[in-house]
């Protein structure tokens, strides 16, 4: 029996598990391409903690990346905004309207360069698909507030449906382009989606404070 005999059996590092090293890839390109939207694959891979052929077993090119990222965030959105039959939901659509808008900040306030070039970039045909649910939930509070004849209704519904989601993303621009806090974006684009539908500043004022209110009390459950 030799020497090599008694030697001990090499053991192998345990590999990171494939969909933990996705995820983190995604969670990397969205806190880096945040700071800087030109970041390579390279440079995402650091971010990560993985190297770049660890990045083409799960995607092949950047842009692939990308593409995931976008719908990733899109599912996340859809997630946490569209809340049709909750019991803890307000029934009347302003105050619903109010309420999309704020935990729609919530979810791109910490990636809002990322988030205003995913929906005015190549991608946003595929994540306006993605965000199908969310627009329906939009779409279906305005027609409810239409009906009501709390909305303007000089405007068919589903086109001013589509006009207060432009008025969330120029609060969005606002916000990358001249910087706001967490609660300035969260008020501001709350009124923006009110005005459009039809209030004016004094008026929006009492439904967006019960919004407020809301979205605290949920922050607060266990």
């Amino acid at each position: 029996m030799t020497s090599q005999d008694h030697a001990p059996a090499r053991v192998r590092a345990p590999r990171r598990d494939a969909a933990e090293n996705r995820e983190s890839l995604i969670r990397a390109a969205a806190t880096l391409l945040d700071r800087d939207p030109g970041a390579s694959l390279d440079a995402i891979a650091a971010e990560a903690g993985l190297s770049r052929r660890a990045v083409y077993g799960h995607f092949a090119t950047r842009d692939d990346l990308l593409r995931e990222l976008a719908l990733h965030g899109a599912a996340r959105i859809n997630a946490a905004v569209v809340s049709d039959g909750a019991p803890d939901e307000p029934t009347d659509p302003a105050t619903r309207l109010a309420l999309v808008a704020v935990r729609l900040w919530n979810e791109v306030d910490h990636v809002r360069t990322m988030a205003l070039v995913t929906v005015r970039g190549p991608h946003m045909l595929l994540v306006g698909d993605a965000l199908a649910p969310l627009r329906q939930h939009v779409q279906g509070i305005v027609e409810r507030g239409v009906e009501a004849g709390s909305f303007r209704t000089d405007i068919d519904p589903e086109r001013l449906s589509r006009l207060v989601e432009s008025a969330a993303i120029s609060v969005l621009d606002e916000a990358t382009r001249h910087g706001l806090t967490t609660g300035e974006g969260r008020r501001l684009v709350a009124l923006s989606a009110l005005s459009m539908a039809g209030f004016s500043y004094g008026e929006a004022a009492p439904y967006l404070e019960a919004a407020l209110l809301l979205d605290t009390q949920k922050e607060d459950l266990p």
